[in-house]
């Protein structure tokens, strides 16, 4: 029984990069001789265990053979004479197909070490044509190492598996969750370039591939192409480190720009509620998580709103605010206007200058939160005032507060 670090470990190790979990191969190992040394069965499609003090997941070498469609279209194999080169070859990509033994050598059979110098991301074998999710993982691994290139072979290969009607029978959480890793990456600009140089971005977010080649006025955006502003502002949201929620909404805020009749372009009158119609399908269709919902249907509808909001007198902001829902939830308010500065500032020529509106819109729910809402209830109730009576009172006065504060 032989044990290997393989995987991202081992790569990240080589790059000099920290290193996250880590995983284990064992070869030469039986389920019944993992239970003996008190490794814990936590595995269900194939043997994987949990190491009785590290926590640390140690699967059985094991063979993957195609059975079906999609990601969980695999028969597994895994026995003893299982080889650690076996074991390799069914991984993705090269970079990721390399081991280290207990004395610290690499075992490199499939040449990620020379992939790793020469920034390439490349298949293993014909057998990543396999599994859809691939296609995904590799694009994610693209926003992650930004200054790697993708294999023309590998490239051609996913363009294949697009044709062939492999990605259509992904699972929309795996999808998701493939997605959402790749936005929170360094660079996810790259992650969908890739998907859409191979199809599978047409197939998995048609909302968002048609936003290519759509035009936008230049006194607006620079930039023109909506597709090119939408990888701006995505590549944006990452440098201020924005969360999931927020990178999700910058995703989505434009997405109406796809559906803009013809003949009224580069102007795009009301695609703000048409974005927001169009996030509704998405969001059902992956199963995106209620918080990314919420989030990115308020930036989708507001985003225009807050960038005029330097115009709005303090009835207006008011209004603004309550649409927002910002009184009852200002936290989430803060990441609205950091989507919306992202948007504002992922233009061409734009990334360095202020957005004033956040801070101006900060300091109008700090006064509106300031509103001491329970005496002003009182008071109201005092005069005789009931239900949306006394809700039109605290509105007022918290007006009156935006008025004071020089709105």
């Amino acid at each position: 029984m032989k044990t290997y670090l393989v995987g991202g470990a081992v790569r990240d190790r080589l790059l000099g990069r920290p290193c996250g979990d880590r995983d284990w191969v064992v070869v030469g190992a039986t389920p019944h001789a993992m239970s003996a040394q008190g490794f814990m069965p936590v595995g269900k499609d194939f043997p994987v265990f949990l190491h009785p003090d590290t926590k640390e997941e140690y699967a059985l070498a094991r063979t993957e053979r195609k059975s079906g469609h999609g990601y969980h279209g695999f028969h597994i194999h895994a026995a003893p004479d299982v080889t650690l080169e076996e074991d390799l070859a069914r991984r993705d990509l090269t970079i990721n197909a390399m081991a280290q033994d207990e004395a610290g050598l690499v075992i490199d059979p499939y040449g990620g070490q020379a992939d790793l110098q020469a920034r390439v991301l490349r298949h293993v074998s014909p057998a990543f044509a396999e599994d859809p999710v691939r296609v995904l993982r590799l694009a994610r691994f693209a926003a992650r190492f930004h200054d790697f290139t993708v294999a023309d072979e590998t490239l051609n290969l996913m363009r294949q598996m697009v044709q062939n009607g492999e990605v259509d029978h992904l699972v929309p959480e795996r999808v998701w969750q493939e997605l959402a890793r790749g936005m929170m990456e360094d660079k996810p600009s790259r992650m969908f370039e890739i998907l859409r140089d191979c199809g599978a971005l047409a197939r998995l977010l048609p909302e968002v591939d048609r936003l290519w080649g759509v035009a936008q006025r230049a006194d607006y955006h620079p930039e023109i192409d909506t597709g090119v502003h939408l990888m701006m502002v995505m590549d944006m949201s990452a440098r201020l480190k924005a969360s999931l929620a927020v990178r999700y909404a910058c995703l989505g805020h434009d997405l109406g720009k796809g559906t803009t009749p013809p003949d009224i372009l580069p102007r795009h009158l009301g695609h703000e509620g048409r974005s927001a119609q169009l996030l509704k399908q998405v969001n059902e269709r992956l199963r995106v998580p209620v918080e990314c919902r919420e989030l990115a249907d308020v930036v989708a509808r507001e985003h225009g709103n807050v960038h005029r909001s330097a115009e709005l007198n303090a009835a207006a902001v008011l209004r603004l605010l309550e649409r927002c829902d910002a009184i009852r939830k200002p936290q989430r308010f803060r990441e609205i206007l950091l989507a919306c500065e992202c948007d504002a500032r992922g233009r061409l020529g734009k990334d360095e200058e202020p957005y004033p509106q956040a801070a101006r819109l900060h300091h109008a729910l700090d006064l509106a939160l300031a509103v001491k809402t329970a005496e002003v209830s009182a008071a109201a109730q005092q005069l005789g005032m009931k239900g949306e009576a006394i809700g039109k009172a605290i509105a007022q006065a918290r007006c009156e507060a935006l008025v004071c504060g020089g709105f």
